[in-house]
């Protein structure tokens, strides 16, 4: 199954920056199971993640951002399931 993950991020507040460095991390980590990573312009001050068309993080409904070790494992869980983290399990 080809994987694909979004984030959209809000450029009123800029924030790309921190969502592209959740993209590096994440594509560092899954580069051999995500297919595809994009990085969508939003408003209002929206930071979502959102995996094969379901939103897996949201900021609005978390009232916070998401650490990069809590974001891997949300990612994980759901396109490898049996994968080990190593410190980020931890």
């Amino acid at each position: 199954m080809a994987h694909k993950l979004k984030i959209v991020y809000c450029t009123q507040c800029r924030w790309l920056f921190r969502a592209s460095w959740m993209t590096q991390e994440l594509l560092t980590t899954f580069e051999q199971e995500l297919d595809e990573v994009a990085l969508a312009p939003g408003s209002g001050g929206t930071f979502d993640v959102i995996l094969n068309e379901k939103t897996i993080f949201s900021r609005s409904e978390e009232g916070r951002f998401p650490e990069s070790k809590e974001l891997k494992q949300l990612v994980r869980d759901q396109i490898a399931p049996h994968r080990d983290l190593g410190h980020s399990d931890r």
